[in-house]
């Protein structure tokens, strides 16, 4: 599986180019090798508005392999059927190419033809698809306190709103970067109308927004769980982010470290009628949410032990957890093995698995966190385990002499009913 994966080949490879009967074969032979399990290739994103923080393991050559014009890649997508809405970006783009022998084609189209199969009857019922994705989110500096919004604000443009959850890996995380810190929210006091004269003053420079926010400083191995309508303003820390499977966002500052945020970034999932009505977008903000005094209470994460595994070479650990709108929209575990252990986990759901840290084995394929990558390179990195396999028991083996094999996986929405609430660390003791 190593060597170079065409990314040429990768763009004439979209909707079912060699007809949907030759992807359900070749997805078919995939599943029966791994007895279940996919391999997928890396998913590089570039966004045009931001600054790489180089800690993806992407070669520093290819940090811009896409084209300058097109933005410095800063985020790794997993395990992904949703694309990128980028300007300019091709209609694969943000999708997850399922790699076996010399077959490449899309996870998205492989559930398409075997979603069952793939994500399990209940999930395929419910939503004909793989709802939800996860990615790295990697940059020099902070983002322009922003939003996504929810299904409701956009229905009419035939696309989904956005929660999201935060894990900040250690592995990745062994230099800050420029501000390891992100605002969250709005101060509480904060008014419509303050936010409509951010608005006004668009094009004065630097809008203010940022006044009336708090920003929490983050700590590598902790987390948050951020619902549609939150204004928000990631730090500099590298992001594990399981989230629904949409790309909406309005970015309401329009200054960050010098450089102008356009305007269309703050409208681009807005109605056409909407793009200039200020009190419109004032009322996109939750209003009980963002000014919330308790919102540290109400939105923070720290791991919790799914159970008393130590003893046995092993912990597995709740990561991102919480309802949005009182609804489980998705969960993540981290998985460690100590070397030399193998350990047999059960779970509920299909999810998608990236490697961390170490080399085994993780059913009967090799896996191994590299160093560097090329852009395009083929890795041993990433997985999709379906829901079959998970349920029955996947086997982890660490095989580095030195060091655990830790894995972190995301899982759908409704999979996890034992997971924990925000807060429930509190109630351990420490």
């Amino acid at each position: 599986m190593r060597g170079q994966f065409s990314y040429i080949t990768r763009h004439t490879q979209r909707g079912f180019p060699m007809g949907r009967q030759s992807i359900e074969t070749m997805t078919g032979r995939a599943l029966d090798a791994g007895d279940g399990i996919l391999r997928l290739a890396p998913n590089w994103v570039p966004r045009s508005f931001l600054h790489p923080g180089r800690r993806l393991k992407l070669h520093p050559d290819d940090l811009y392999a896409l084209g300058a014009d097109r933005g410095g890649i800063d985020e790794r997508w997993f395990a992904s059927t949703t694309a990128a809405d980028n300007d300019g970006a091709p209609p694969d783009e943000g999708l997850s190419y399922v790699v076996f022998a010399e077959d490449r084609f899309t996870l998205r189209d492989a559930i398409a033809t075997s979603g069952a199969e793939i994500i399990g009857q209940r999930m395929w019922d419910s939503y004909e698809r793989w709802p939800v994705y996860s990615k790295f989110f990697d940059n020099m500096g902070p983002i322009p306190h922003h939003l996504h919004q929810s299904d409701e604000q956009v229905a009419a443009l035939g696309r989904l709103g956005k929660p999201e959850g935060y894990y900040f890996p250690p592995q990745l995380n062994y230099v800050g970067n420029n501000f390891p810190y992100t605002f969250f929210g709005l101060e509480p006091g904060t008014t419509r109308e303050q936010v409509r004269s951010w608005l006004e003053r668009w094009n004065e420079g630097d809008n203010g927004i940022l006044d009336l926010a708090k920003a929490y400083r983050l700590k590598p191995g902790t987390g948050w769980l951020v619902g549609p309508r939150l204004l928000h303003a990631p730090g500099s820390l590298v992001t594990y982010e399981p989230q629904w499977g949409s790309d909406v966002f309005g970015m309401y500052q329009s200054l960050v470290e010098g450089r102008s945020v356009p305007w269309d970034l703050l409208v681009k999932d807005v109605p056409e009628d909407k793009k200039q009505d200020l009190d419109y977008l004032v009322e996109v903000i939750d209003w009980d949410a963002n000014p919330d005094p308790n919102f540290k209470d109400n939105h923070y994460l720290e791991p919790i032990a799914v159970a008393d595994t130590a003893d046995e070479g092993y912990m597995d650990r709740w990561v991102v957890y919480g309802e949005c709108d009182g609804r489980q929209c998705f969960t993540a575990k981290e998985l460690t093995v100590n070397p030399g252990v193998t350990a047999t986990i059960t779970d509920n759901g299909a999810y998608g698995l990236i490697v961390m840290q170490g080399r085994g084995r993780i059913g009967k394929l090799p896996v191994h966190s590299p160093a560097m990558i090329r852009f395009g390179q083929m890795t041993e990195d990433e997985l999709f385990i379906t829901a079959s396999a998970a349920t029955s028991g996947v086997t982890f083996t660490s095989e580095s002499a030195h060091e655990p094999l830790v894995v972190l996986r995301y899982f759908g929405p409704d999979v996890n009913p034992d997971a924990p609430q925000v807060g429930d660390h509190n109630k351990i003791a420490h």
